[in-house]
């Protein structure tokens, strides 16, 4: 039995998370999650300490947590409560597609405690909007509501079994090649990705998982 929209305390430590995620030092914004229901709700908290790298810039003599920095640790929230839904998520990221109503509430220091309540509102296949609060004792630090997309990490083998029928012209081709005459030579098209090798300077093609040459700009 499913045990979707059953909440739970039980608690994912740091190990598991980092096998969720593929962000690591510095750029891993949460220590612990907490509560999880799936495909609706996760509760992680993060630990800030003066090792921060970002507290030696911002500022000196003055630590702050950037207030992006806390917008990050929402996504990365949501972001586990979403790859976990994905057998597949080492060929996978999650990337920034829209912010929306960010508000910053109170300064974070070190010593702080960020407790980071993420609810989703909208879950598609593979994109997903999402309502996140970030308090230290109780008060509101930062609020936002961010909107993430899952596309495939570059460089990353998907295994066929997989991916969609339409991702698949080479597997199509062949079948098609294999279905004819033995005798006869394999005939490739002109989009097969033996022959269509791009000139130098010409415009890249799309990539038939993503449907686009470009990823958003921002990565969670």
């Amino acid at each position: 039995m499913s045990d979707e929209g059953q909440p739970t305390s039980q608690v994912i430590e740091i190990q598991e998370i980092m096998q969720l995620l593929p962000h690591r030092y510095p750029f891993l914004l949460i220590d612990r999650v907490v509560e999880m229901q799936p495909k609706q709700r996760i509760v992680c908290l993060k630990n800030v300490t003066i090792n921060e790298p970002f507290f030696q810039g911002h500022f000196p003599g003055y630590p702050l947590m950037p207030g992006v920095l806390m917008v990050e640790a929402i996504a990365q929230a949501g972001g586990a409560l979403l790859l976990r839904e994905f057998p597949d998520r080492e060929s996978k990221l999650m990337v920034f597609t829209g912010i929306d109503q960010a508000k910053f509430r109170r300064p974070v220091t070190p010593g702080d405690q960020l407790r980071i309540e993420v609810e989703v509102l909208q879950w598609r296949s593979r994109a997903v909007k999402m309502k996140g609060v970030a308090t230290v004792d109780g008060k509101v630090a930062c609020e936002a509501t961010v909107m993430c997309q899952l596309v495939p990490r570059p460089g990353a083998t998907t295994p066929a079994a997989v991916l969609p029928a339409e991702t698949l012209p080479i597997s199509q081709e062949v079948a098609a090649a294999s279905a004819g005459s033995a005798s006869a030579p394999a005939q490739h098209s002109a989009a097969s990705p033996i022959e269509a090798k791009p000139a130098v300077g010409a415009a890249c093609q799309p990539n038939p998982l993503t449907e686009s040459n470009a990823l958003p700009e921002a990565a969670v």
